[in-house]
């Protein structure tokens, strides 16, 4: 506590508890207020939030230290407790009002394009692949494990996924290569509901991976993270209604979202079992996902 207590004194703080909670420390002081203290990580975005301030977002708590401290202080939020479905919902329209109020167009050109699609289609392959080659391995044994069997019995929907995204990869190719410029935002790369506060106004938290780029990204983590747990239909509806995806962007999402993971058999069967089911069900949240849009594609 001694580095911590340095700061702390840089900016009259008077510690009288400290409480361990992750990666952070929670400081109460002699004056009543409480603080989080957190150690920077090495090539942590330090301007992060002067570049948020002037394109008028501050949503996010308060800074007490400088750039150049190894600690980051920042107010303490009291949450107010609500259902996470809901926590959710409140999550994802902050996201949207990031997104929108750090736009920008950036000149781009074919090559930019043709790595995004390389990069998906070198993936796609891989995959393929390494998916052939195991369930070749599985298929051979006279007697399977729950969770080989259990992907076995699934290992068809796996390889129709991929194959969609083959042939959506080189559609979405088509779409984009003569465009000449492509929408960037500040990126918070870093979502989850541990990540987002809700108080009379809404926070977000840990910006330490923040970054610039397509506003996609945010949206597949989250749904990677949380895909299986809440219902993504509403959650990508309400983005949308604050900030719509143009074509390429959401083709490109439901692209890779659809990229099954690579799942290696390295846990318990046990947790294999839980961890193969959930790939699972996500593919078939997937397809879900997508099935509107699909049908207004036909239209």
């Amino acid at each position: 506590m001694k580095e911590i207590n340095d700061t702390l004194k840089e900016y009259d703080l008077r510690p009288n508890f400290y409480k361990k909670m992750g990666k952070a420390v929670l400081v109460g002081t002699n004056e009543g207020n409480k603080y989080i203290v957190k150690e920077k990580v090495r090539d942590q975005n330090t301007n992060i939030y002067k570049y948020l301030e002037s394109r008028s977002f501050g949503y996010y708590p308060k800074i007490l230290s400088s750039e150049l401290d190894d600690y980051e202080i920042t107010e303490y939020i009291e949450e107010i407790p609500m259902p996470e479905e809901q926590k959710m919902v409140d999550m994802i329209e902050l996201l949207a009002l990031l997104h929108s109020k750090t736009t920008f167009y950036q000149e781009v050109d074919e090559a930019d394009y043709k790595k995004i699609y390389e990069d998906v289609s070198n993936n796609i392959e891989y995959l393929n692949s390494y998916y052939y080659d195991l369930i070749t391995v599985i298929d051979s044994k006279v007697y399977m494990s729950p969770s080989e069997y259990l992907l076995a019995r699934n290992i068809s929907k796996i390889f129709a996924a991929l194959a969609f995204c083959k042939e959506e990869i080189d559609r979405w190719f088509e779409l984009v290569k003569d465009k000449k410029k492509q929408r960037f935002v500040v990126l918070h790369n870093n979502l989850g509901l541990d990540h987002f506060l809700k108080n009379k106004n809404s926070y977000f938290i840990s910006w330490n991976k923040s970054r610039i780029d397509l506003p996609i990204f945010d949206l597949y983590k989250l749904y990677k993270l949380h895909g299986v747990d809440y219902e993504f239909e509403t959650i990508l509806r309400k983005y949308e209604a604050h900030y719509p995806l143009l074509e390429e962007e959401r083709k490109l999402f439901f692209i890779l979202v659809s990229l099954p993971s690579k799942i290696e058999f390295n846990q318990s069967e046990y947790e294999m079992c839980k961890y193969i089911s959930r790939e699972i069900d996500l593919l078939y949240k997937t397809e879900k996902l997508m099935l509107p849009y699909n049908t207004k594609n036909k239209e």
